[in-house]
């Protein structure tokens, strides 16, 4: 959701960020998870031929932008806990 909030993401580009800080997930995993994130009104998509491709581009909403602030504090919150 950070990345989504700063710039327009999209699945293969979010699955080599996560590769970068070493988790490792399969596209059928993070997409269904994109979607859901739509569907629940977090995220935005769309739709951009790339090199004759369609690309699908989620940028977060005004909700998800919400969500995320929560979720900072929250982690944060465990955080300190767990400090």
């Amino acid at each position: 959701m950070h990345h989504a909030k700063e710039e327009s993401i999209y699945g293969s580009w979010m699955l080599e960020e996560l590769h970068e800080h070493g988790y490792e997930m399969s596209a059928g995993t993070l997409y269904p998870i994109l979607h859901g994130m739509e569907k629940d009104g977090l995220l935005n998509k769309s739709e951009v031929n790339v090199h004759g491709k369609i690309r699908k581009y989620y940028r977060a909403t005004d909700k998800g932008e919400e969500v995320l602030e929560e979720a900072r504090a929250k982690a944060y919150e465990l955080f300190k806990e767990i400090k």
